[in-house]
Order: C-alpha cells, then sequence, then structure tokens
C-alpha cells in the first residue's frame, strides 16, 4: 500500500474542513491539512481568472485513492474540482505506516473482544 498525497483546493474554510472532515471519517484519508491563504491564478471557460481558497492537502494510499477521489468529487461544491494525486516516495517511516493503518477499512464482522463489548 503506497502512500498518496492529494491536492485539493476549495472556495473557503467551511467546505474545506466540512471534506476534510468526511474523508477521515470515513477513513479515505488518515489526514486532510486545511491550508488558508492561498490565491489561485487559472484559465477558466476562456477567461483568466483569480481567486482567494483554501488548500487541502489530504494523505491517503493508492487502493484507497479511487474511492477518496469518488468521495471528494461529490462532497466538493466546484463543477470541476483540482483533485491531483501524487506518490509518496519517502518520508518518515512511521508515519507513513501511520498513513496506511489509519486508511485501512473498518472490519465490518468485528468479534468482541470482551463480554463488556456484546452488552
Amino acid at each position: 500500500m503506497q502512500p498518496r498525497l492529494v491536492l485539493s483546493t476549495c472556495p473557503d474554510p467551511a467546505s474545506a474542513e466540512r471534506i476534510a472532515t468526511v474523508l477521515v471519517e470515513e477513513r479515505l484519508a488518515a489526514c486532510a491539512s486545511v491550508l488558508p491563504g492561498v490565491r489561485s491564478v487559472y484559465r477558466w471557460q476562456g477567461a483568466v481568472e483569480q481567486s482567494d481558497e483554501v488548500q487541502l492537502l489530504i494523505k491517503t494510499t493508492a487502493d484507497r485513492l479511487d474511492a477518496l477521489v469518488a468521495r471528494l468529487h461529490s462532497l466538493h461544491p466546484y463543477e470541476l474540482p483540482e483533485i491531483v494525486a501524487v506518490d509518496i516516495t519517502g518520508g518518515l517511516q512511521p508515519y507513513l505506516a501511520w498513513i496506511i493503518d489509519e486508511t485501512r477499512p473498518e472490519p465490518t464482522d468485528r468479534k468482541p473482544q470482551s463480554e463488556k463489548d456484546t452488552v
């Protein structure tokens, strides 16, 4: 399971935080960093535009990437959101292992570990 970094810009902090929370809660991402103060210059429908945006840096794995992209696209307010994934080719190994651990789907058939779990 190779870690990936997904970049996406959002129009405002509220939408960025909502998207980040859902992706982490659903274990599609281990972490999503919300970076305010991004100024984007881009071409859209034949005109050069400028927008103040919020950048999301989303940490996931290769095996969760397709599901993350689909979910991010469904949550995003933009008609054509930036969703770009890059390989993480190095880093602190315990952190990279944490990304892998935190993006594993929770087992649906988990057995109780103690009698307390069955009450």
